[in-house]
């Protein structure tokens, strides 16, 4: 296919504003250019197409017929165009995002604030799968994933959005009994899928003398915080998964001390672009989670 004859845009704008306006200035004051500007690109057009466009009369400007012709087609086109980037965007901020999430995180964290990106995004439909198990975005046309873990999965773009800083947790009633990290002494240790969490605290806050491996073991962490809730013993949290109910008052941070554990990462298939909605999501997710550090 040949290349189709295009004038310059710049000059087709300062055309269109300068006949419809009736005058070089006013199209130069709503284009943010200069008189001048205006009137050269006019005169670079009639010049290209052979034919004058813009005849002066007293003050202001009166189209010739080609003008006229020209200024129809340019006005119409002008339409299309801005109906077509009205369609797009329209279309950009509307569809079916289906989710990939590590099953803590979507109820604690995720679920309670889908409203807001809902009310940022009306027309984008979220489908929410929480599971633990390494979805095969591709094959099961999933757009997104929030995992868990160390990253560097196979077939994956993925990008960190915060650590797991952990430390321990419990009911406000039980919080009162405890002031030093040694009070956890005959306490009752709540563990999630980890089994290396409590020793790694207790190391780190200089805590002997207790079995790191004793009390019962949740293999979602989102039970082990229900439990601890529930006043039923001590649990290790953190800010991601803990903060609104630290908020609230149902859970208690103890202590100042804080072990690094795993990433939550936003993954999707290396090979393929994110939609428009994927991209909205990622963009209110990242606006959301305080900023990664880097090193």
């Amino acid at each position: 296919m040949s290349m189709r004859p295009l004038p310059p845009l710049n000059a087709v704008r300062a055309f269109e504003a300068a006949a419809r306006r009736g005058s070089f200035t006013a199209a130069a004051a709503e284009l943010g250019v200069s008189h001048a500007a205006i009137s050269r690109h006019v005169r670079g057009l009639e010049a290209r197409l052979g034919v004058p466009l813009l005849l002066r009369e007293g003050r202001g400007l009166a189209p010739t017929e080609a003008g006229r012709a020209f200024a129809a087609v340019v006005a119409d086109a002008f339409d299309r165009l801005s109906q077509g980037m009205v369609a797009i965007s329209a279309e950009a901020g509307r569809g079916r995002l289906r989710l990939s999430v590590e099953p803590a995180f979507a109820g604690r964290w995720l679920v309670p604030r889908l409203g807001d990106f809902r009310q940022s995004h009306p027309g984008i439909d979220i489908e929410l799968d929480p599971t633990q198990r390494l979805v095969d975005l591709r094959a099961e046309q999933t757009d997104l994933a929030i995992r868990y873990g160390v990253g560097g999965w196979s077939g994956l773009a993925a990008e960190r959005l915060a650590q797991v800083m952990d430390y321990p947790v419990c009911a406000p009633a039980l919080a009162a009994s405890l002031k030093q990290p040694a009070d956890l002494r005959g306490q009752t240790l709540l563990h999630d899928e980890s089994a290396r969490t409590w020793a790694l605290w207790l190391a780190a806050a200089g805590v002997e003398g207790i079995d790191a491996t004793r009390g019962p073991r949740f293999h979602d962490v989102a039970l082990a915080l229900d439990a601890a809730m529930a006043g039923q013993g001590v649990a290790m949290g953190d800010d991601v998964l803990c903060a609104r109910d630290i908020t609230a008052g149902r859970l208690v941070r103890l202590f100042d001390v804080t072990v690094p554990r795993s990433w939550y990462w936003l993954a999707m298939p290396e090979d393929r672009r994110l939609s428009p909605a994927a991209g909205a999501f990622r963009a209110w997710l990242l606006d959301c989670l305080p900023p990664v550090e880097e090193g």
